[in-house]
């Protein structure tokens, strides 16, 4: 008989990259040793419209309601599931009520995220309803949790801090899908950066460097924003394209150098490397801001670049656009750096051997039926 995994989950498959890189592409390969996944949703196709759009709070009510009586559902048949993986939070406010329900069914926990989400980060279209946060929501979560999962170094320390079962569990990529390109050195060296609406700040970090590139190589290179398609920068020549998931990879591909600069603070310490693995398991060669599990993912002038300052960024720009052997020899490490370490493939066994883990761990259970936080194990 399969044991039966209740993944809780704010979006419906195939929508949010978090979800689709953290959990949704290893769905197959429980099923075929041994697992049964099921994901619970909040957010259907038609109330995302209005959730991250600003007011329409009457509507968003609604969602809310919707929202409360699924994850009651939920809670009234938790105990028919072996484990309950949640992915960030089980509810849209700052209530850990699901999670505690969870906590007194049979059900083992798992709890996995791939940013600071401790910190506060509300989206614009919500901001008005910041106050239903609770910024101490996910240590409560981690420590009433059998397991966690966390996506790079810098998040498994914070979660340490409240559960002695933490796994580095990286953001991976599915690389039957992202396969790259046959490239033609013809046309203008496309320059490019992937991201959301939200996320565009982080892209302008370069925008010193890019303007000088442009400065120097003129018609030589071209620009492409993915994920804004409201952005524009007339003097660069950019006008942004919205992210669609039918396009994901065919919109990638046409990147001939990726870039991924971020900001040294805490929120972005705790990203995963998305955006820059995904170049690299394109074989685009790839430049990085040196912070957090970038560092670990690039050995610059290897399998890619790292560069703070304006002038590092001009230097490795200007490499890799005068260079088609180096984007090629670049593009191919960075691509095998990926195989061997952050696709799916690589890491798809720890998955099922980490759920084996904490199903067959034995955490005693106080008078109320709960767990208690005994449970320990070596830390990933």
């Amino acid at each position: 008989m399969k044991r039966k995994v209740l993944f809780i989950a704010a979006h419906r498959p195939d929508r949010a990259p978090g979800q689709r890189f953290r959990f949704e592409q290893y769905f197959d390969h429980l099923a075929s040793n041994g697992y049964e996944p099921t994901l619970s949703y909040l957010i259907s196709e038609r109330d995302d419209r209005v959730f991250y759009a600003p007011g329409g709070y009457l509507r968003k009510g609604g969602i809310f309601l919707r929202s409360f009586a699924r994850r009651s559902l939920d809670a009234l048949r938790a105990s028919d599931y072996d484990i309950i993986f949640i992915f960030r939070e089980a509810f849209l406010t700052g209530t850990t009520l699901f999670e505690s329900l969870f906590d007194r069914s049979r059900a083992k926990l798992v709890f996995d995220f791939d940013d600071a989400i401790w910190l506060p980060n509300i989206s614009e279209g919500n901001r008005a309803l910041g106050w239903l946060k609770n910024p101490r929501k996910t240590e409560e979560i981690i420590a009433m949790s059998d397991m966690v999962f966390a996506g790079n170094p810098y998040l498994a320390e914070y979660a340490s801090g409240f559960s002695d079962c933490v796994k580095i569990v990286p953001t991976t990529i599915d690389t039957e899908e992202y396969r790259p390109r046959t490239r033609v050195d013809a046309g203008p060296v496309c320059i490019g950066w992937s991201g959301s609406v939200t996320t565009i700040p982080h892209f302008e970090y370069a925008l010193p460097a890019l303007t000088e590139i442009k400065r120097r190589y003129g018609d030589r290179i071209c620009f492409r924003v993915i994920g804004d398609g409201g952005y524009t920068n007339p003097a660069l020549g950019i006008q942004g394209v919205p992210w669609r998931r039918e396009s994901e990879v065919a919109d990638l591909t046409a990147i001939d150098i990726g870039i991924m600069p971020l900001p040294d603070d805490a929120w972005a310490r705790g990203k995963c490397g998305l955006k820059g693995l995904q170049y690299m398991a394109l074989e685009i060669p790839t430049i990085m801001s040196p912070v957090g599990v970038n560092t670990e993912i690039v050995s610059s002038g290897t399998n890619g670049f790292l560069a703070t300052a304006t002038e590092e960024w001009v230097e490795a720009l200007a490499k890799l656009v005068e260079s088609t052997e180096l984007r090629r020899q670049i593009g191919t490490a960075g691509r095998r750096t990926v195989l061997e370490r952050y696709s799916t493939m690589s890491q798809r066994d720890n998955y099922v051997r980490y759920f084996d883990e904490v199903l067959a761990a034995k955490a005693p259970r106080r008078a109320d039926g709960a767990r208690s936080s005994s449970v320990s194990s070596t830390h990933a």
